[in-house]
């Protein structure tokens, strides 16, 4: 069966989801130091040995001479603002310590005007630390100004810290299209596979896309395409890794479904796994095993998973 392409109403056409990235930032000799150092309310610069510049955080290369800054030194907490601007989060600022060459950006702890340039501002310390740069909360108008000590050489060692748990969230709104939003809408309300067909070599591709990979010229009707196919390849994937969405073990394959000219990726299973090697083989018949109609949400997802049709697997 084929039909023009068209879109259809209550076609889905975006994906909103999030993108969860936790991993593990290697912070280095220097910078590890300086968020050590704001444990004991100390904020720790480097001096680059050759143009003698005191930057904050520390850094174990200078930035403008490239010579390694060995050399960790503690800043004095106060200095003068250079520029500040509001965000959603609050007031950043940038603000010259006493003795550093450099600004150091962080967020302003109190109301936005009482800020002009080079007022004088303090540190303001988090309540326990946590090994982050919020263990320095941010900065506050200074009081009575103390007498200032200057950048001096770093007395009592720290041990710094390496590794820094950290994760990332990205919030975004995916497109379907005409193509991918037909495809996933059949899956959700009618539990059919549809592909599209090149005008020119009347190949049919699975999913459904604009142009065919092979001839660069449009597709023209889309068709619907068997649940069944041959198994290309596969492999056994043992190991967990971030954004996994099957529980290792399991079969990762590359499938043809009847009928089709490209490879649909998804999982083999319905048998023992670990006989994996022995039951299976490239160019054995598979067919799809759907999830019940009521857990449809029109994603690829809806197939459970493959199996085989050999009666030895």
């Amino acid at each position: 069966m084929s039909s023009q392409l068209f879109t259809l109403p209550g076609v889905p056409q975006t994906l909103e989801t999030t993108l969860h990235m936790p991993y593990t930032l290697t912070t280095g000799q220097a910078a590890g130091s300086f968020l050590a150092g704001l444990a004991t309310h100390r904020i720790l610069g480097s001096r680059c040995s050759a143009c003698s510049r005191v930057v904050v955080p520390a850094q174990d290369v200078c930035v403008r001479c490239g010579e390694l800054t060995p050399d960790l030194v503690e800043t004095p907490l106060a200095g003068e603002v250079s520029t500040w601007t509001r965000t959603e989060a609050g007031v950043a600022i940038k603000v010259r310590l006493d003795g550093t060459d450099v600004d150091l950006l962080h967020r302003y702890l109190g109301d936005e005007a009482e800020l002009s340039p080079a007022v004088r501002v303090t540190a303001s310390w988090a309540d326990a630390p946590t090994g982050s740069i919020n263990d320095l909360a941010g900065f506050v108008l200074e009081g009575e100004q103390t007498e200032d000590p200057g950048v001096r050489p770093l007395g009592e060692q720290v041990e710094a810290i390496t590794d820094l748990p950290y994760e990332l969230d990205l919030h975004y709104r995916h497109a379907y299209g005409p193509y991918y939003g037909r495809m996933f809408d059949e899956l959700a309300s009618h539990r059919r596979l549809m592909g599209s067909r090149c005008s020119s070599c009347h190949s049919v591709l699975m999913p459904a896309r604009a142009l065919c990979d092979v001839c660069y010229v449009s597709t023209d009707v889309f068709v619907d395409v068997a649940d069944t196919g041959v198994l290309q390849a596969f492999s056994v994937i043992h190991m967990s890794f971030v954004g996994q969405t099957r529980e290792p073990p399991y079969v990762y394959a590359e499938i043809i479904l009847d009928g089709t000219a490209t490879r649909l990726i998804h999982n083999v299973a319905g048998f023992d796994i670990s006989r994996a090697a022995e039951l299976l083989h490239v160019g054995m018949r598979v067919r799809a095993v759907w999830r019940e109609a009521t857990e449809a949400k029109g994603t690829l997802n809806d197939i459970d998973y493959f199996e085989p049709m050999d009666e030895e697997a």
